[in-house]
C-alpha cells in the first residue's frame, strides 16, 4: 500500500487510467475477434462493413497510447489483406 500523499495519488491515477485503457483494447479486440470470424463464415462484405470501426478504434487506442501507431498500422494492414485475400 502507498504511504506518501503522492504515492496514494499515484495509484488513484493509475487505476483511473487502466479502466480507460482496458476501454480501448477490449473494443479494439472484439472489432478484431469479429471481423475475423466473419471472414471464416465467407461474409466479407458484412466485415468490409465493419473495417471502418476497426480503423477508427485502432487510431484512437493508438492516439491516446494503449499501443504504438506502427502496431496499429501492422493490425489495419494485416486485417485488410485477410479482407481482400479472401474475395
Amino acid at each position: 500500500m502507498p504511504i506518501t500523499k503522492s504515492a496514494k495519488k499515484a495509484l488513484r491515477q493509475n487505476l483511473r487510467r487502466k479502466i480507460r485503457n482496458l476501454i480501448y483494447k477490449n473494443k479494439m479486440k472484439n472489432l478484431l475477434k469479429e471481423v475475423r470470424s466473419l471472414v471464416l463464415q465467407k461474409k466479407t462484405e458484412e466485415a468490409k462493413k465493419l473495417l471502418a470501426q476497426v480503423y477508427k478504434a485502432l487510431d484512437k487506442a493508438s492516439k491516446v497510447g494503449v499501443i504504438k501507431k506502427n502496431t496499429a498500422s501492422r493490425k489495419k494492414a494485416r486485417i485488410t489483406k485477410l479482407i481482400n485475400s479472401k474475395k
